[in-house]
């Protein structure tokens, strides 16, 4: 995450001074990075004496190695800087004991000392990571630090440190760190030491902030008027899937809507960009190993490519989602859809306009900005012609392309919509060009990209030597497939074909296994263990959509829910069961929305059913303050 550039940045990698210890700080100004240097993301790895130490030059990276050079410990790898409030040791390299971490809370009566480590809350200057910087000299008024991927400018003469900040004592004793950036908020200070004095020894939220609440319009509220625009095609094509303006066909939700309070949103927020970097880094991890990737069922001959497309467009990403149970216990994901923008349409859109129609007022609509998100993501790719909308002939991928195609055109980006592939043809040079005759080189799908494997596997057998394309195709007998699209070099898809790794089940275990102490992963294995049957588990195929194939086991082994599917001959992983939250006698799963890597925007999903499938509900999600969403828990 890149946060702040100065008009005399110097290169990246180049040493703007140097901390206590002569421990060396670099730029971080990424845009002048050599490519010859850091060909691939491989590159970017900072690693001394087989020590992994994080990102070359976040702020985590100098944070962990000054610690590492200085002190001969680390702290264990975090997604978000913010985490390192949360840990409370550290490892020592040599003998691999662990020490305890003091976290001290911004305002207490404990001060920051030489080696602590200042952390930053996500927001303003550091939004989505949060921020970790060194504390090298403390005095009366001030505090100075040495820190990463903020300013890049070299250090005047006779400075060792990187920015000096406001410290103030209050009269109650507390001790105040302020940021010089708008809107930037220091959490506290970690210190390593026995002393546990002023230090955080509860970082949990009230319990009661996690339930889920349901509630209805105000009995006045006439609900059976027309509140949909069935003249724009998009909203026409959900009328005619549903059959009339509702959210849902039971008469019982005709006024209903589900409530969730600010300290659960925050903590959804916060997860889904949290898990979004692990199963970035888990992609890697997969990528690097082949016995790993081979557990993926993805075919060998295609292994190449996924990972060719990882190097090059790792950041290309547009759209994923993240399923979650948010319990009092707990917020736990049940996987990560990062080859789907299923839901957006009624998150981003339906909602709003359902609560803008009826007067509901309560609180906040949490995907309100879902659509902005979605122009901005597409705004900030280099599209430098027709982008194709590629879809089947299905009224609820129809109307998800039609809410996309509004984002991209707005994006300023000409696009064009395509159901099916009967009307694609062959041009010169082996083209597919679309029905008018145009090159479809840049792509947005509905299709998943396991759609297009199947195609393969069925079409061609897995044949290694066919499967890189086109070699047995007789391009004057047999029209183009998705296949010849979507694999062709030239072709830029989003999602980018390494999706295929992120979105398969398989990586569930992996994430688990790199990130073990995760507050928000479940516990899953490739195998099914004693430990999972001992609490119950559910069995997933590893690829798989919409709920198909998923079955519910107890801690007595006795099925208390299953879905059918075509899912069934896939290899299956074994998850840890935890229930969705019950809210009135529905089974409630909050979903993240994620946009350009970073999360969006949030919706409800609502079935009987224990598990979550294409035909649960999807009714409007409201954010309440805090207050409010206790005080409503009682009526």
């Amino acid at each position: 995450m890149k946060h702040r550039h100065t008009p005399i940045s110097a290169k990246f990698g180049a040493v703007l001074g140097h901390g206590p210890g002569q421990v060396p700080v670099y730029s971080s100004d990424y845009d002048t990075a050599d490519d010859d240097e850091f060909p691939d993301r491989q590159s970017y790895r900072s690693v001394m004496d087989g020590v992994y130490l994080g990102h070359k030059w976040q702020c985590v990276e100098l944070a962990r190695r000054w610690l590492y050079l200085t002190r001969g410990y680390i702290f264990d790898d975090i997604v978000m800087a913010y985490d390192i409030f949360r840990l409370r040791q550290v490892r020592v390299i040599a003998d691999q004991s662990v020490l305890p971490l003091q976290s001290i809370r911004n305002g207490a009566r404990r001060p920051p000392e030489f080696g602590a480590l200042l952390i930053w809350n996500e927001g303003g200057e550091f939004e989505v990571t949060g921020h970790v910087a060194v504390v090298t000299e403390i005095g009366d008024t001030w505090v100075r630090c040495i820190e990463q991927n903020v300013e890049d400018s070299v250090w005047r003469e006779g400075e060792t440190w990187s920015r000096q900040l406001p410290m103030r004592r209050t009269a109650d004793g507390g001790y105040w760190v302020d940021c010089t950036f708008a809107g930037s908020q220091i959490l506290g200070w970690m210190i390593q030491s026995d002393d546990a004095s002023e230090a955080e020894t509860d970082l949990e939220d009230d319990p009661a902030l996690y339930a889920i609440l349901r509630r209805h319009l105000p009995q006045a509220t006439s609900i059976d008027r027309q509140w949909l625009d069935p003249t724009d095609p998009m909203q026409a094509n959900y009328i005619k899937l549903v059959g009339g303006q509702a959210l849902s066909a039971d008469p019982a939700d005709l006024t209903a809507y589900y409530c969730i309070s600010e300290t659960a949103m925050r903590e959804v927020r916060r997860a889904a960009n949290e898990l979004h970097r692990m199963f970035l880094h888990a992609t890697n991890l997969v990528l690097a190993n082949d016995d790993v990737l081979a557990r993926f069922n993805l075919p060998p001959a295609l292994w190449p490519r996924i990972r060719q497309s990882w190097t090059n467009r790792r950041n290309e990403m547009i759209t994923g989602r993240l399923d979650f149970a948010v319990r009092p216990d707990g917020i736990k994901a049940y996987e990560y859809n990062a080859d789907s923008a299923a839901c957006y349409m009624e998150a981003g859109f339906l909602h709003g306009r359902w609560a803008e129609a009826f007067g509901c007022i309560d609180g906040r609509d949490p995907a309100e900005d879902l659509h902005e998100a979605l122009v901005e993501a597409w705004t900030d790719r280099s599209i430098d012609g027709l982008l194709h909308i590629m879809l089947d002939h299905d009224l609820e991928e129809s109307y998800h392309a039609q809410f996309m195609h509004k984002a991209i055109e707005e994006a300023g980006i000409r696009c064009k919509i395509v159901h099916g592939v009967e009307e694609l043809q062959w041009g010169h040079d082996g083209q597919v060009l679309d029905a008018d005759g145009e090159p479809i080189l840049w792509v947005w799908k509905t299709w998943a990209w396991e759609t297009a494997l199947d195609e393969i596997r069925h079409d061609l057998d897995d044949d290694a030597e066919n499967l890189r394309l086109h070699r047995a195709i007789d391009r004057t007998t047999q029209p183009p497939r998705l296949v010849d699209v979507l694999l062709r070099e030239e072709v830029m898809v989003f999602e980018p074909l390494w999706t295929l790794v992120t979105s398969n089940k398989a990586i569930l275990p992996v994430v688990k296994q790199m990130f073990p102490s995760s507050r928000f992963l479940l516990n899953t294995a490739f195998e099914l263990t004693d430990e999972l049957r001992a609490g119950g588990y559910a069995a997933k195929p590893i690829v798989g959509r919409c709920g198909a194939n998923i079955a519910l086991y107890n801690r007595k082994e006795d099925v208390v829910a299953e879905t059918a599917g075509k899912f069934d001959d896939r290899d299956t992983i074994y998850q840890e069961l935890f229930r969705l939250p019950q809210v009135d006698g529905r089974n409630a799963q909050i979903q993240a929305f994620s946009v350009d890597g970073h999360f969006a925007g949030a919706g409800i999903r609502l079935d009987a059913s224990l598990i979550i499938t294409t035909d649960s509900d999807l009714l409007p999600l409201r954010v309440l303050p805090d207050a409010e969403f206790l005080a409503g828990q009682g009526s």
